[in-house]
């Protein structure tokens, strides 16, 4: 199993920065373009909370791919905790925790675990390509995320 982390310091209030990062409409726009993500079954506009689904369709590696993930553990403004139930992955559990530095800075703390199919093969995979890749598209997210937010811009619902 590989573990990603990733910390961003975000100069807006926790309530906001919480309640952007579990907006299906704000994650589409904040993902990579090239990988054509969208929310397709499930909570597919507007923010998910404790026990929903989302089903998101996209691109990675040429490959059009869907994944199911339901929230597994919710403390609003805290954390939310997704968990994959269906998809490409073996197993993926994706923490998002946010705590407040301030009254309006808040650091947001995301920790993935996943691990990918195939035995060795999907070992291998985990450690060359795929950590870093993950990583980079979290950190990619998050940096859009915090413009987003740094700016003030309400999210389109």
């Amino acid at each position: 199993m590989i573990e990603v982390v990733t910390e961003i310091t975000i100069h807006a209030p926790i309530e906001r920065c919480f309640d952007y990062a579990r907006d299906i409409n704000i994650h589409t726009r904040t993902v990579w373009n090239h990988t054509r993500e969208r929310a397709i079954a499930g909570v597919t506009t507007g923010r998910i909370g404790e026990g929903d689904t989302v089903t998101f369709e996209a691109s990675h590696f040429g490959i059009r791919q869907k994944l199911t993930s339901r929230i597994a553990e919710y403390n609003r403004p805290h954390l939310f905790v997704d968990q994959m139930e269906k998809g490409a992955f073996k197993s993926m559990r994706h923490e998002h925790s946010f705590s407040k530095l301030g009254e309006q800075t808040t650091c947001m703390r995301d920790t993935l675990r996943f691990e990918a199919p195939l035995g060795v093969l999907g070992w291998v995979t985990e450690r060359i390509v795929l950590k870093r890749y993950m990583q980079a598209f979290l950190e990619s997210r998050n940096m859009k995320l915090k413009a987003l937010l740094e700016q003030q811009i309400e999210p389109i619902i």
